[in-house]
């Protein structure tokens, strides 16, 4: 029986039609058509350029990619599992409308090159708007720290209250590992910024072919070295995952942190209605879904980080099918992590802390402690021998019921013979805060200072590509 694939000739049976299904990625990497397209046309490009094809012919390829792609865009061509792939069925679709022409398109080039090349277009796009997306949300970041740069709440140490700081401080430490994950895509980019086309099956072409004049037609700012190399190489796929993985934890833990606050038991935080969601059962609820949502999807970011290395950690040189099985891993992360970072950028925003609450948190857990240590050491005591002397003075507030700041200077001495002629500054919150101007603290001056730097990292940063 005839096999009606472009490659079949070389076989003598139609694949089984399970087998078909089974081996085709149609179904998915029809996302890619516009870059495949692209891809082609800069190929047939190139090709003429080189002579290899005529201008007219190039003239017609060109002419009949492009409508392929228009009907695709407006839905009036959908493929089915017998194309196997993006790039054999838009081949196919155009060798249908064109003729014999269109079987010049695939000279000097192998769908291993091609495959490589759509996925690398498309992380090259996807990178750059996830890029601005955390750049937007870094600004939301940085306006809401502003808004709360002398608002006091208490910081936590194993999830015990341990030191007070500002609001405006605590937010900006999310701004750091933010950044830190547009410095980690944008150094990534670098790397994903290379031309595979013409690297072809896995050892290159007899025809003379440009690739440099390709990779300037699909502005990649290089060219590929090792042909074998090239069509083995999926490193940046998972380079991309790993920044993925790693954006979703950070945001997972500040899902986390909202997903306390806005417990009746903390109340530190109102989320905008507009992102929970209520109970079936119950009508008072006002539950934080979609933190929790943000919060599990950085699972699915983490699996896909497994996925891809397992798959790739056992493959010889050079191409081989396990590789279509990135192209899942890559649609579902550029998604989850897209859709995360936009969606919790919007909910800060549009997120209030309920200052009240916050206060009445404010006299628990002896915050203040540290600062007295500090005191002390300023007046001469060894730190050790303060952190000891401190810890005195706690075990004596709680079995008096006394603050901190209420302990009497006269009663100093009587409560350990070491604190004799030693002064209490003032241990109020707000003194506590502002004397905390050390490089890094979490002193207004100081968070200030922090988010003037940020605003320079993100207006210097403008571009992924810059």
């Amino acid at each position: 029986m005839k096999n009606k694939n472009l490659w079949g000739s070389r076989f003598e049976k139609e694949m089984d039609t399970l087998v078909a299904e089974f081996n085709a990625s149609i179904g998915f990497d029809i996302e890619f058509f516009r870059q495949d397209i692209r891809g082609s046309i800069a190929h047939v490009t190139m090709l003429a350029a080189q002579n290899i094809v005529t201008e007219k012919e190039r003239d017609l390829i060109i002419s009949g990619l492009e409508n392929i792609r228009d009907r695709i865009e407006n839905g009036e061509l959908t493929f089915t599992y017998k194309s196997e792939d993006i790039h054999m069925a838009v081949e196919g679709e155009l060798i249908k409308n064109i003729g014999d022409v269109g079987r010049k398109l695939h000279t000097a080039r192998s769908r291993n090159d091609q495959a490589v090349t759509d996925t690398k277009l498309f992380l090259k796009d996807k990178s750059e708007e996830i890029y601005e997306l955390l750049r937007e949300f870094e600004y939301n970041i940085l306006n809401k720290a502003e808004e709360n740069i002398d608002r006091i709440m208490p910081g936590f140490t194993h999830f015990q209250h341990a030191q007070p700081v500002t609001i405006g401080f605590h937010l900006m430490s999310y701004f750091q590992q933010f950044r830190r994950d547009m410095e980690r895509l944008k150094d990534y980019y670098k790397r994903l910024d290379y031309n595979s086309l013409g690297a072809c099956a896995l050892a290159g072409t007899t025809l003379s072919i440009d690739r440099h004049l390709t990779a300037e037609l699909l502005n990649f700012s290089n060219v590929t070295e090792n042909a074998m190399d090239t069509v083995s190489d999926r490193d940046y796929v998972m380079e991309f995952v790993s920044f993925a993985a790693m954006c979703m934890v950070h945001l997972s833990r500040f899902s986390e942190e909202f997903i306390i606050w806005n417990s009746q038991e903390f109340a530190f935080l109102d989320i905008d209605d507009s992102y929970c969601t209520g109970s079936s059962i119950m009508p008072q609820k006002k539950n934080p879904d979609i933190a929790e949502l943000i919060r599990g999807k950085a699972g699915r970011a983490i699996g896909n980080l497994m996925t891809i290395l397992t798959v790739v950690k056992g493959t010889p040189m050079s191409f081989n099918k396990d590789f279509q099985e990135d192209k899942e891993v890559v649609f579902d992360t550029v998604r989850t992590v897209r859709d995360s970072v936009e969606i919790f950028s919007n909910m800060l925003k549009h997120s209030h802390f309920r200052y009240d609450n916050i206060e009445r948190q404010m006299d628990k857990g002896f915050l203040n402690a540290t600062d007295v240590a500090e005191s002390l050491v300023q007046q001469g005591i060894p730190f050790r021998t303060a952190h000891e002397l401190v810890g005195v003075l706690v075990k004596y507030c709680e079995n008096n019921g006394l603050k901190l700041e209420e302990i009497k200077q006269e009663d100093l001495s009587n409560i350990d013979h070491r604190l004799k002629n030693i002064e209490l500054k003032d241990l109020d919150n707000y003194s506590c805060i502002m004397r905390r101007n050390s490089f890094g603290g979490t002193s207004p001056v100081e968070v200030q200072r922090q988010i003037n730097a940020g605003r320079e990292f993100l207006e210097t940063e403008f571009a992924m590509n810059c």
